[in-house]
């Protein structure tokens, strides 16, 4: 009895060793593909904040034609005063104010071509016949905006009956300075970029009224002190200015020019006043004054090439 138990016990472990090993739970085939679907969640980082940026600056030429405009404005003292503003075909151009002298009003300058001159639109505004050849040919591109106006008692600006040269020559003053800020404030101008050119009484208006409105330049035809400030002196001021450029050593301008004829006592005693930098002049011969110096065929043959030079000193002229 007890051998058969064994045997059992024998066959029973026999059987048990020879049954092949269960293998490991396989992953069913659709669990893996579920997860192949769906990959590991990521946190992803919340999108950058944008910060608010100003709108892009769009610079904006509004093309006026090259006609004269008529302005209206008043001096400090309410005098009523006319101009007419020549725009350039550049956006913000400088800014080149004529200052007409006693023997006229300011459509002198277009009858001498310098508005057209200097507005360089010849096509539109051509210079007067005969007048060509007193300024030489101004580089194509380059363009300024002119201002003329009529002194009060003069032209299309208010008149003032029965007061004298004296009198009315305080308010030319104060004509001056209401013309250099006019100008400024016009469409299409450079309001840094402000320059003057006159003719006798123009001439010391032109200088008289830069200091107060930080004009960069004059150049004077034919000046006297003839609004009771001596030129000399309104030179002298102007030049001491921390705006006013000092040009070189050699250099044959300045941005304070004067010119005058030798026989013109007055003005050539003007000219040759001021010996203080930066400042030049050129004594011409013969007598002839103010505006007539334009005029051709009289003028000097260099003036127009001294005004191209004064004008390249302070804006630069693309060669």
């Amino acid at each position: 009895m007890k051998t058969r138990l064994t045997l059992l016990i024998l066959l029973i472990l026999t059987v048990t060793a020879c049954k092949p090993a269960q293998p490991a739970a396989e992953t069913p085939a659709a669990a893996i593909t579920e997860n192949q679907e769906q990959p590991l969640e990521t946190t992803e980082p919340p999108p950058p904040t944008e910060q608010p940026t100003e709108p892009p600056t769009e610079t904006t030429f509004e093309f006026q034609p090259a006609t004269g405009q008529r302005i209206e404005f008043e001096a400090e003292d309410g005098a009523v005063l006319v101009g007419y503003y020549y725009p350039a075909i550049i956006p913000n151009a400088p800014v080149i104010i004529l200052m007409h002298w006693a023997g006229g009003d300011q459509r002198d300058w277009t009858d001498v071509g310098m508005v057209q001159w200097l507005q360089n639109r010849l096509d539109e505004n051509p210079i007067p016949p005969g007048q060509e050849a007193v300024y030489p040919s101004m580089p194509l591109g380059l363009s300024f905006a002119v201002f003329t106006f009529d002194f009060r008692d003069f032209g299309e600006s208010q008149p003032f009956p029965g007061v004298s040269f004296a009198e009315l020559a305080a308010g030319w003053v104060m004509d001056a300075r209401a013309a250099y800020q006019t100008a400024r404030e016009m469409v299409g101008v450079d309001p840094a970029r402000v320059a003057g050119l006159g003719s006798s009484i123009g001439a010391d208006g032109v200088v008289d009224a830069c200091v107060d409105a930080a004009c960069l330049g004059t150049f004077s035809i034919s000046p006297g002190g003839y609004l009771q400030i001596p030129y000399q002196d309104a030179v002298t001021d102007l030049a001491e200015q921390e705006w006013i450029t000092i040009p070189e050593p050699e250099s044959a301008t300045a941005p304070i020019f004067c010119v005058a004829s030798e026989q013109d006592v007055p003005s050539a005693d003007s000219c040759k006043s001021v010996t203080e930098d930066p400042y030049q002049h050129v004594i011409f011969p013969g007598e002839l004054h103010g505006t007539l110096l334009l005029k051709a065929p009289n003028n000097p043959p260099e003036i127009g090439q001294l005004i191209l030079d004064w004008l390249d000193f302070m804006f630069g002229i693309p060669e």
